[in-house]
């Protein structure tokens, strides 16, 4: 297949997965997992888990960075833009609509709709953590590293459990699996990426986090990429981790009333994709920089561009160093921990937030059902979710 026509391959794939991969970025990891692991044959279990637990320690959205480095290998820096491009954009493009005033979600239709949602959440990380558990953990040591990490996760939550969770990972992996440890057979293959690259993308990285601050005092603009841009360089896991800086940097600031910021988080929840697309919905609200469509496209690039920046940065020195026996070590007890921080991750605040009754917990099992037995496509359990949301709403 020519490298076009990969592009588009790649851009169709995620902008499918831009409009059905509910539930956050838990969630879609298990989306990606399923459509471009087990359906697509993208890249094999094992290199997709050693992405997820690369982009867990970076910062920046993991879940984007993933999808980033997928679209990087299959069809180069073009396929990269595409599905970057192609699984925000919806996300993107709603939120700047309900900035706008277009918000049909209230109502206990919408509402229902959003639970069901929710649910289906529940059985899509329910299918990724099953799949990934068995080809990641197939022996008691890996197995009890799971255990561990999952624990780790449950008991401090939030990014230090994450991240510590794999740590513990990678030294298990070191004492532990070095015979468990052996590379494929088949070669793997990389991203591409001159080490050259890499490096200038460190280097642009480090002088704009201290230039962007000095220049923000002469531009609504450049103070909007460079609140931005902060807050996409200092968050480690993504997701709702980021809430807490953009709060600082346009609420505490005065830009976003607090209002209007939990109107549009309870927005960014409803919306399939990234969290950060969040960014879009401030820029188009904030009262510094030109607002609107163009607020909405400056926020969304600048919170992005730090966590590729980094990614790029770090591919080609981790792409030629995990096929190392030590590092393949780390990498296996890494790739078991993942499994227990998504198993982590099922528990709470998957399942604690989306099965609330007996009704929502039939639901996810049917969902469950359908993916793993029947085999039906993420979208059309997606939209089954969302219908049977409004039943249980209404009856």
């Amino acid at each position: 297949m020519s490298r076009g026509l990969r592009v588009g391959e790649v851009f169709l794939a995620f902008l499918r997965l831009g409009l059905t991969s509910f539930g956050g970025p838990v969630a879609h990891l298990g989306y990606f997992r399923d459509d471009l692991v087990a359906r697509r044959g993208w890249l094999a279990d094992r290199e997709y888990a050693d992405l997820v637990a690369l982009c867990q320690f970076l910062p920046g959205p993991a879940s984007s960075q993933v999808g980033f480095a997928i679209g990087l290998r299959r069809a180069g820096f073009a396929g990269a833009l595409a599905a970057f491009v192609a699984f925000t954009l919806p996300s993107a493009v709603l939120l700047v609509l309900f900035a706008a005033g277009a918000n049909a979600l209230g109502g206990p239709i919408g509402q229902g709709a959003i639970e069901g949602l929710k649910v289906v959440a529940v059985a899509i990380v329910a299918q990724a953590v099953w799949g990934m558990a068995r080809s990641l953990t197939p022996d008691a040591p890996r197995a009890g590293v799971a255990v561990v990490a999952a624990a780790v996760a449950l008991l401090a939550p939030g990014v230090i459990g994450q991240v510590g969770a794999i740590a513990i990972g990678v030294v298990a992996g070191l004492l532990l699996l070095r015979g468990s440890a052996q590379p494929d057979s088949a070669p793997v293959a990389g991203f591409g990426i001159r080490p050259a690259v890499g490096v200038a993308c460190l280097i642009v990285l480090g002088p704009a986090l201290v230039a962007l601050p000095l220049a923000a005092a002469a531009d609504g603009a450049l103070a909007l990429v460079d609140a931005f841009f902060r807050s996409g360089a200092l968050v480690f896991g993504g997701g709702h981790v980021v809430l807490p800086l953009l709060q600082a940097e346009v609420v505490q600031t005065g830009w976003v009333s607090a209002d209007s910021f939990l109107a549009g988080y309870g927005a960014a929840q409803a919306v399939p994709g990234p969290l950060f697309t969040f960014a879009a919905y401030l820029g188009a609200v904030s009262s510094v920089g030109p607002g609107g469509v163009a607020g909405a496209a400056i926020a969304l690039a600048a919170i992005f561009l730090p966590g590729f920046l980094v990614l790029v940065g770090v591919l080609p020195f981790w792409d030629a160093v995990r096929g190392r026996p030590r590092v393949r070590a780390g990498m296996c007890g890494a790739n078991a921990a993942v499994v227990g921080i998504l198993g982590a991750a099922l528990y709470t605040p998957v399942f604690t937030t989306a099965v609330t009754g007996a009704g929502s917990f039939v639901l996810a099992l049917v969902a469950f059902v359908l993916l793993t037995r029947f085999r039906t496509p993420a979208w059309a359990v997606v939209l089954l979710g969302a219908g049977g949301g409004v039943l249980l709403a209404v009856v």
